[in-house]
Protein backbone atom coordinates (compact mmCIF):
# COMPACT_ATOMS: atom_id res chain seq x y z
CA UNK A 1 0.00 0.00 0.00
CA UNK A 2 1.97 3.28 -1.16
CA UNK A 3 2.59 5.82 1.91
CA UNK A 4 -0.22 8.32 1.96
CA UNK A 5 2.44 10.86 2.24
CA UNK A 6 2.85 10.21 -1.39
CA UNK A 7 -0.29 11.61 -2.75
CA UNK A 8 -0.29 15.24 -3.37
CA UNK A 9 -0.75 17.82 -0.84
CA UNK A 10 -2.56 20.77 -2.05
CA UNK A 11 -4.32 23.99 -0.66
CA UNK A 12 -7.88 25.24 -2.57
CA UNK A 13 -9.29 28.78 -2.49
CA UNK A 14 -12.59 29.18 -3.00
CA UNK A 15 -14.51 32.50 -3.26
CA UNK A 16 -17.21 32.23 -6.29
CA UNK A 17 -19.81 33.84 -3.82
CA UNK A 18 -19.87 34.90 -0.23
CA UNK A 19 -17.98 32.16 1.44
CA UNK A 20 -14.00 32.43 1.97
CA UNK A 21 -13.00 29.04 1.89
CA UNK A 22 -9.85 27.26 2.43
CA UNK A 23 -9.31 23.68 1.94
CA UNK A 24 -5.88 21.38 2.34
CA UNK A 25 -6.19 17.80 0.76
CA UNK A 26 -3.64 15.06 0.58
CA UNK A 27 -5.23 12.60 -2.02
CA UNK A 28 -8.57 12.01 -1.25
CA UNK A 29 -7.75 13.13 2.42
CA UNK A 30 -9.45 16.01 4.03
CA UNK A 31 -7.26 17.86 6.39
CA UNK A 32 -8.64 21.34 6.35
CA UNK A 33 -11.44 23.00 6.08
CA UNK A 34 -11.40 26.18 6.70
CA UNK A 35 -14.67 28.79 6.08
CA UNK A 36 -15.19 32.35 6.64
CA UNK A 37 -19.18 33.70 5.51
CA UNK A 38 -19.96 36.78 4.96
CA UNK A 39 -23.88 35.84 4.97
CA UNK A 40 -24.52 38.17 7.32
CA UNK A 41 -23.46 41.31 6.04
CA UNK A 42 -25.95 40.13 2.57
CA UNK A 43 -29.23 39.11 4.92
CA UNK A 44 -29.96 42.95 5.25
CA UNK A 45 -30.07 43.05 1.55
CA UNK A 46 -32.08 39.92 0.79
CA UNK A 47 -29.48 38.24 -1.35
CA UNK A 48 -25.52 38.57 -1.94
CA UNK A 49 -23.78 41.94 -3.24
CA UNK A 50 -21.06 41.46 -5.47
CA UNK A 51 -19.04 44.70 -3.71
CA UNK A 52 -19.56 43.36 -0.29
CA UNK A 53 -18.45 39.59 -1.12
CA UNK A 54 -15.32 40.78 -2.54
CA UNK A 55 -14.47 43.38 0.45
CA UNK A 56 -15.25 40.49 2.81
CA UNK A 57 -13.27 38.36 0.99
CA UNK A 58 -9.95 40.45 0.72
CA UNK A 59 -10.50 40.83 4.78
CA UNK A 60 -10.86 37.23 5.29
CA UNK A 61 -8.33 35.71 2.92
CA UNK A 62 -5.03 35.49 4.57
CA UNK A 63 -6.54 34.95 8.21
CA UNK A 64 -8.62 31.97 6.72
CA UNK A 65 -5.19 30.70 4.61
CA UNK A 66 -3.20 30.55 7.89
CA UNK A 67 -6.11 28.42 9.80
CA UNK A 68 -6.38 26.15 7.44
CA UNK A 69 -3.04 25.14 7.74
CA UNK A 70 -2.36 25.46 10.95
CA UNK A 71 -5.44 23.09 11.39
CA UNK A 72 -4.21 20.47 8.66
CA UNK A 73 -0.58 20.49 10.65
CA UNK A 74 1.34 21.22 7.44
CA UNK A 75 3.44 24.10 6.60
CA UNK A 76 3.15 26.18 3.00
CA UNK A 77 6.43 24.64 1.71
CA UNK A 78 4.78 21.48 2.30
CA UNK A 79 2.10 22.09 -0.98
CA UNK A 80 2.44 19.98 -4.30
CA UNK A 81 0.52 22.98 -5.48
CA UNK A 82 -2.35 25.75 -5.17
CA UNK A 83 -5.91 25.08 -6.64
CA UNK A 84 -8.17 27.95 -7.14
CA UNK A 85 -12.19 28.73 -7.99
CA UNK A 86 -11.51 30.71 -11.37
CA UNK A 87 -14.81 30.33 -12.43
CA UNK A 88 -18.06 30.14 -12.76
CA UNK A 89 -19.29 33.13 -10.01
CA UNK A 90 -19.38 36.68 -9.35
CA UNK A 91 -16.23 38.43 -10.87
CA UNK A 92 -15.03 40.55 -8.36
CA UNK A 93 -14.94 38.03 -5.90
CA UNK A 94 -13.22 35.28 -8.18
CA UNK A 95 -10.80 37.73 -8.14
CA UNK A 96 -9.70 37.91 -4.69
CA UNK A 97 -9.18 34.53 -4.70
CA UNK A 98 -7.07 33.99 -7.95
CA UNK A 99 -4.94 37.05 -7.39
CA UNK A 100 -4.17 35.50 -3.56
CA UNK A 101 -3.80 32.12 -5.18
CA UNK A 102 -1.15 33.12 -7.88
CA UNK A 103 0.75 35.44 -4.89
CA UNK A 104 1.10 32.24 -2.75
CA UNK A 105 1.51 30.44 -5.57
CA UNK A 106 4.41 32.32 -7.07
CA UNK A 107 5.90 32.98 -3.37
CA UNK A 108 6.14 29.14 -2.69
CA UNK A 109 7.31 27.92 -6.31
CA UNK A 110 4.60 25.76 -6.35
CA UNK A 111 2.32 25.08 -9.38
CA UNK A 112 -0.86 27.04 -9.63
CA UNK A 113 -4.33 25.33 -11.00
CA UNK A 114 -7.48 27.61 -11.90
CA UNK A 115 -10.21 25.12 -11.70
CA UNK A 116 -13.97 25.19 -12.22
CA UNK A 117 -16.27 25.50 -9.68
CA UNK A 118 -19.42 23.31 -10.47
CA UNK A 119 -16.44 20.37 -11.25
CA UNK A 120 -15.54 20.94 -7.43
CA UNK A 121 -18.74 20.31 -6.20
CA UNK A 122 -18.46 17.16 -7.81
CA UNK A 123 -14.90 16.32 -6.73
CA UNK A 124 -15.64 16.77 -3.12
CA UNK A 125 -17.40 13.72 -2.76
CA UNK A 126 -14.51 11.69 -3.24
CA UNK A 127 -13.04 13.26 -0.04
CA UNK A 128 -16.75 11.48 1.98
CA UNK A 129 -16.70 8.13 -0.30
CA UNK A 130 -13.81 7.39 -1.93
CA UNK A 131 -12.78 7.94 -5.99
CA UNK A 132 -15.50 8.88 -8.30
CA UNK A 133 -16.72 6.08 -10.25
CA UNK A 134 -16.45 6.70 -14.22
CA UNK A 135 -18.70 7.87 -15.58
CA UNK A 136 -20.47 9.55 -12.53
CA UNK A 137 -23.78 11.12 -13.19
CA UNK A 138 -23.90 14.48 -10.86
CA UNK A 139 -26.86 15.98 -10.13
CA UNK A 140 -25.44 19.63 -8.67
CA UNK A 141 -28.04 22.27 -7.07
CA UNK A 142 -26.99 25.47 -5.54
CA UNK A 143 -28.23 29.07 -5.78
CA UNK A 144 -26.87 29.90 -9.48
CA UNK A 145 -27.18 26.36 -10.88
CA UNK A 146 -29.60 23.44 -11.40
CA UNK A 147 -27.64 20.97 -13.35
CA UNK A 148 -27.24 17.34 -14.56
CA UNK A 149 -24.15 16.61 -15.66
CA UNK A 150 -22.05 13.40 -16.57
CA UNK A 151 -18.74 12.97 -16.40
CA UNK A 152 -16.07 10.49 -17.62
CA UNK A 153 -12.43 11.99 -16.17
CA UNK A 154 -13.25 15.02 -13.53
CA UNK A 155 -10.32 16.75 -14.75
CA UNK A 156 -11.04 16.94 -18.02
CA UNK A 157 -14.69 15.58 -19.25
CA UNK A 158 -17.58 16.86 -18.13
CA UNK A 159 -20.56 16.88 -20.36
CA UNK A 160 -23.69 19.07 -19.64
CA UNK A 161 -27.19 16.82 -20.27
CA UNK A 162 -29.62 19.38 -18.65
CA UNK A 163 -29.51 22.66 -16.42
CA UNK A 164 -31.90 25.35 -15.62
CA UNK A 165 -33.93 27.79 -18.45
CA UNK A 166 -34.84 30.46 -15.52
CA UNK A 167 -34.10 30.58 -11.72
CA UNK A 168 -31.82 28.01 -10.00
CA UNK A 169 -33.12 25.78 -7.70
CA UNK A 170 -31.35 27.79 -4.60
CA UNK A 171 -32.71 31.00 -6.05
CA UNK A 172 -36.44 29.75 -5.83
CA UNK A 173 -35.74 29.05 -1.92
CA UNK A 174 -34.54 32.42 -1.30
CA UNK A 175 -37.19 34.25 -2.69
CA UNK A 176 -39.86 32.16 -1.34
CA UNK A 177 -38.53 32.92 1.95
CA UNK A 178 -38.55 36.63 1.17
CA UNK A 179 -42.19 36.36 0.20
CA UNK A 180 -42.82 34.53 3.89
CA UNK A 181 -40.64 36.68 5.75
CA UNK A 182 -38.50 33.94 6.53
CA UNK A 183 -34.81 36.36 6.11
CA UNK A 184 -32.05 35.00 3.73
CA UNK A 185 -30.69 32.49 2.95
CA UNK A 186 -34.03 30.98 2.44
CA UNK A 187 -32.69 27.53 1.98
CA UNK A 188 -32.38 26.21 5.70
CA UNK A 189 -35.09 28.05 6.95
CA UNK A 190 -37.95 26.54 4.49
CA UNK A 191 -36.68 23.31 5.29
CA UNK A 192 -36.66 23.29 8.67
CA UNK A 193 -40.31 24.86 8.25
CA UNK A 194 -41.28 22.57 6.18
CA UNK A 195 -40.50 19.83 8.43
CA UNK A 196 -43.37 20.79 10.27
CA UNK A 197 -45.84 20.83 7.50
CA UNK A 198 -47.98 19.21 4.83
CA UNK A 199 -46.07 18.55 1.17
CA UNK A 200 -49.49 17.72 -0.20
CA UNK A 201 -51.47 20.69 1.44
CA UNK A 202 -51.10 22.39 -1.67
CA UNK A 203 -50.60 21.73 -5.04
CA UNK A 204 -47.88 23.96 -7.06
CA UNK A 205 -46.37 22.88 -10.36
CA UNK A 206 -43.84 20.86 -11.36
CA UNK A 207 -42.09 22.78 -14.31
CA UNK A 208 -40.77 21.13 -17.32
CA UNK A 209 -42.27 17.81 -16.95
CA UNK A 210 -44.18 17.18 -20.01
CA UNK A 211 -43.58 15.00 -22.23
CA UNK A 212 -42.74 17.48 -24.91
CA UNK A 213 -40.46 19.51 -22.53
CA UNK A 214 -36.51 18.85 -22.93
CA UNK A 215 -35.84 15.89 -20.24
CA UNK A 216 -33.15 17.55 -18.51
CA UNK A 217 -33.45 21.13 -18.23
CA UNK A 218 -35.03 22.80 -14.89
CA UNK A 219 -37.22 25.51 -14.60
CA UNK A 220 -38.76 27.42 -11.27
CA UNK A 221 -39.52 30.67 -12.40
CA UNK A 222 -43.33 29.41 -12.97
CA UNK A 223 -43.08 27.62 -9.84
CA UNK A 224 -42.01 30.84 -7.45
CA UNK A 225 -44.18 32.83 -9.05
CA UNK A 226 -47.11 30.14 -8.83
CA UNK A 227 -46.35 30.09 -5.05
CA UNK A 228 -45.70 33.99 -4.60
CA UNK A 229 -49.38 34.45 -6.20
CA UNK A 230 -51.10 31.95 -3.85
CA UNK A 231 -49.10 33.49 -0.65
CA UNK A 232 -50.21 37.27 -2.23
CA UNK A 233 -54.23 36.03 -2.31
CA UNK A 234 -54.51 34.27 1.08
CA UNK A 235 -52.94 37.88 2.51
CA UNK A 236 -55.51 40.20 -0.07
CA UNK A 237 -58.49 37.75 1.72
CA UNK A 238 -57.17 38.50 5.14
CA UNK A 239 -56.66 35.21 5.67
CA UNK A 240 -53.21 33.85 7.70
CA UNK A 241 -50.53 32.27 5.35
CA UNK A 242 -50.03 28.36 6.28
CA UNK A 243 -45.91 29.07 6.36
CA UNK A 244 -45.34 25.60 7.08
CA UNK A 245 -47.84 23.89 4.71
CA UNK A 246 -46.24 26.44 2.16
CA UNK A 247 -42.83 25.73 2.74
CA UNK A 248 -43.42 21.86 2.62
CA UNK A 249 -45.54 22.30 -0.68
CA UNK A 250 -43.04 24.50 -2.04
CA UNK A 251 -40.10 22.19 -1.55
CA UNK A 252 -41.89 19.00 -2.02
CA UNK A 253 -42.48 20.62 -5.82
CA UNK A 254 -38.49 21.39 -6.28
CA UNK A 255 -37.24 18.35 -5.26
CA UNK A 256 -39.87 16.42 -6.69
CA UNK A 257 -38.68 17.51 -10.11
CA UNK A 258 -35.07 17.46 -9.19
CA UNK A 259 -34.74 13.89 -8.07
CA UNK A 260 -37.34 12.51 -11.06
CA UNK A 261 -34.96 14.07 -13.83
CA UNK A 262 -31.84 12.87 -12.00
CA UNK A 263 -33.40 9.39 -11.73
CA UNK A 264 -34.49 9.58 -15.09
CA UNK A 265 -31.33 10.55 -16.24
CA UNK A 266 -29.24 7.87 -14.93
CA UNK A 267 -31.64 5.09 -16.52
CA UNK A 268 -30.92 6.58 -20.23
CA UNK A 269 -27.54 6.74 -19.73
CA UNK A 270 -26.81 3.39 -18.35
CA UNK A 271 -25.38 4.52 -14.89
CA UNK A 272 -26.14 2.98 -11.81
CA UNK A 273 -25.09 5.51 -9.43
CA UNK A 274 -25.96 9.55 -8.69
CA UNK A 275 -24.52 11.93 -6.92
CA UNK A 276 -25.33 14.68 -5.88
CA UNK A 277 -23.86 18.33 -4.65
CA UNK A 278 -24.31 21.82 -4.19
CA UNK A 279 -25.98 23.47 -1.38
CA UNK A 280 -29.34 22.43 -2.03
CA UNK A 281 -27.75 19.15 -1.62
CA UNK A 282 -28.03 20.14 2.49
CA UNK A 283 -31.78 19.87 2.00
CA UNK A 284 -33.03 17.45 4.41
CA UNK A 285 -36.01 16.39 1.86
CA UNK A 286 -33.73 16.18 -1.12
CA UNK A 287 -31.89 13.84 0.29
CA UNK A 288 -34.65 11.44 1.30
CA UNK A 289 -36.36 11.35 -1.42
CA UNK A 290 -33.29 10.75 -3.49
CA UNK A 291 -32.46 8.13 -1.90
CA UNK A 292 -36.02 6.29 -2.01
CA UNK A 293 -36.51 6.83 -5.51
CA UNK A 294 -32.59 5.93 -6.47
CA UNK A 295 -33.27 2.93 -4.23
CA UNK A 296 -36.34 1.58 -6.12
CA UNK A 297 -34.85 2.46 -9.56
CA UNK A 298 -31.55 -0.04 -8.07
CA UNK A 299 -29.50 3.32 -8.28
CA UNK A 300 -26.42 3.65 -5.63
CA UNK A 301 -26.42 7.13 -4.25
CA UNK A 302 -23.77 9.63 -3.06
CA UNK A 303 -24.24 12.64 -0.79
CA UNK A 304 -21.38 14.42 0.87
CA UNK A 305 -22.43 15.43 4.40
CA UNK A 306 -23.94 19.14 4.57
CA UNK A 307 -20.92 20.80 5.16
CA UNK A 308 -19.44 19.87 2.03
CA UNK A 309 -22.18 20.58 -0.23
CA UNK A 310 -22.03 24.34 0.46
CA UNK A 311 -19.05 26.44 -0.90
CA UNK A 312 -16.13 25.54 0.44
CA UNK A 313 -12.20 25.59 0.01
CA UNK A 314 -12.17 21.54 0.44
CA UNK A 315 -13.81 20.46 -2.52
CA UNK A 316 -11.54 23.07 -4.73
CA UNK A 317 -8.23 21.40 -3.03
CA UNK A 318 -10.03 18.23 -4.21
CA UNK A 319 -10.39 18.70 -7.55
CA UNK A 320 -6.82 20.52 -7.62
CA UNK A 321 -5.22 17.38 -6.01
CA UNK A 322 -6.31 15.22 -8.72
CA UNK A 323 -5.14 17.15 -11.37
CA UNK A 324 -1.85 17.06 -9.62
CA UNK A 325 -2.39 13.39 -9.43
CA UNK A 326 -3.06 13.05 -13.08
CA UNK A 327 -0.52 15.07 -14.11
CA UNK A 328 -2.66 17.80 -15.75
CA UNK A 329 -1.61 20.62 -16.62
CA UNK A 330 -0.95 24.02 -14.60
CA UNK A 331 -2.42 27.13 -15.00
CA UNK A 332 -0.07 29.88 -16.56
CA UNK A 333 0.56 33.50 -14.65
CA UNK A 334 -1.64 35.28 -16.53
CA UNK A 335 -4.46 33.04 -15.21
CA UNK A 336 -7.72 35.49 -15.27
CA UNK A 337 -11.30 34.84 -13.46
CA UNK A 338 -13.93 34.19 -15.69
CA UNK A 339 -17.31 34.65 -14.44
CA UNK A 340 -19.18 32.73 -16.77
CA UNK A 341 -16.57 29.32 -17.42
CA UNK A 342 -18.21 26.82 -18.86
CA UNK A 343 -18.39 23.28 -17.04
CA UNK A 344 -17.05 21.88 -19.94
CA UNK A 345 -13.80 23.26 -18.55
CA UNK A 346 -12.90 21.78 -15.51
CA UNK A 347 -10.05 23.24 -15.21
CA UNK A 348 -8.17 26.44 -17.85
CA UNK A 349 -4.69 24.74 -18.57
CA UNK A 350 -1.37 26.88 -19.30
CA UNK A 351 -0.12 27.25 -22.66
CA UNK A 352 2.65 25.23 -22.13
CA UNK A 353 3.88 22.11 -20.69
CA UNK A 354 7.27 23.36 -19.63
CA UNK A 355 6.37 25.01 -16.26
CA UNK A 356 10.27 24.59 -14.82
CA UNK A 357 9.97 28.84 -14.24
CA UNK A 358 7.36 27.71 -11.58
CA UNK A 359 10.02 25.67 -9.76
CA UNK A 360 12.69 28.53 -10.38
CA UNK A 361 11.37 30.81 -7.49
CA UNK A 362 11.25 28.22 -4.96
CA UNK A 363 15.17 28.26 -4.94
CA UNK A 364 15.21 31.44 -2.38
CA UNK A 365 11.54 30.48 -1.51
CA UNK A 366 10.12 34.21 -1.30
CA UNK A 367 7.45 32.53 1.53
CA UNK A 368 9.43 33.10 4.48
Amino acid sequence: MADSRDEPLVLGIETSCDETGVGIVRGTTLLADAVASSVDEHARFGGVVPEVASRAHLEAMIPTIQRALKDAGVSARDLDGIAVTAGPGLAGALLVGVSAAKAYAYALGKPLYGVNHLASHICVDQLEHGPLPEPTMALLVSGGHSSLLLSSDITSDVRPLGATIDDAAGEAFDKIARVLNLGFPGGPVIDRYAKEGDPTAITFPRGLTGPRDPAYDFSFSGLKTSVARWIEAKRAAGEEVPVRDVSASFQEAVVDVLTRKAVRACKDEGVDHLMIGGGVAANSRLRALAAERCEAAGIRLRVPRPKLCTDNGAMVAALGAEMVARNRVPSDWDLSADSSLPVTDPHVPGHSHDHDHVHEVSKENLYS
